[in-house]
């Protein structure tokens, strides 16, 4: 399994690099499961001034069997910006798609989230309100193969549900418990597997 942590200039370094970590923790734990940062330029630089080299460009979203849109500061720009929109062959008939807090609203310009509700981070709540889309009080749901979460630390839902997808339960709970807290791993971990696990059988 490929996944693809779309992540654009500007990105919120904690909702693309939890996804990303998670998802490679499986890997390293010997499941056949790699996430990539797949951006449209060579070097995107976070909100925060961090740079970092992209692992895969934006054509491998084409090839990919998951694509996780990441968020961050410049997200209307990305929206605005037709020929970058028409980088993104999303295909839910094929691909596990997700959004992370404003990533909800490229899947929104994109079409994937006409007649769904969807989860998002409260700066980006009253844009997505603007096109139509209903957004929960919630930190993550999913319909089908598409999933949106809301809040920088709500990444860890949509990498769970990611692996729940791709390698199943176990691995996914594996990755999830080792990167809980100690003394608190068991807890987080039912929770975070219970609030994706509540999705498993759209999959189906």
């Amino acid at each position: 399994m490929q996944i693809a942590v779309v992540t654009f200039d500007g990105f919120n370094e904690l909702d693309s690099f939890i996804a990303f970590g998670l998802i490679n923790r499986a890997r390293v734990q010997g499941q056949d499961v790699t996430a990539y940062i797949t951006s449209p330029t060579p070097v995107v630089t976070s909100m925060n001034g961090v740079e970092v080299n992209s692992q895969r460009p934006l054509d491998f979203i084409a090839e990919a069997d998951a694509v996780l849109l990441g968020s961050g500061i410049k997200t209307r720009d990305v929206v605005a910006d037709d020929t970058l929109l028409a980088r993104l062959p999303l295909d839910p008939a094929r691909q596990l798609i997700g959004s992370q807090c404003s990533g909800a609203l490229v899947l929104a310009h994109l079409g994937f989230l006409t007649g769904r509700p969807a989860c998002t981070d409260t700066i980006t709540r009253p844009w997505l309100e603007e096109r139509g889309v209903t957004v929960l009080d919630a930190p993550f749901h999913a319909e089908g193969a598409i999933a949106t979460a809301g809040g920088c630390l709500a990444s860890v839902y949509l990498a769970a549900w990611t692996l729940l997808h791709s390698v199943g339960e176990v691995a996914a709970w594996a990755a999830i418990e080792y990167a809980a807290p100690v003394g608190e791993k068991e807890e987080i971990t039912r929770r975070v597997m219970s609030t994706v696990g509540t999705n498993e059988a759209a999959l189906r």
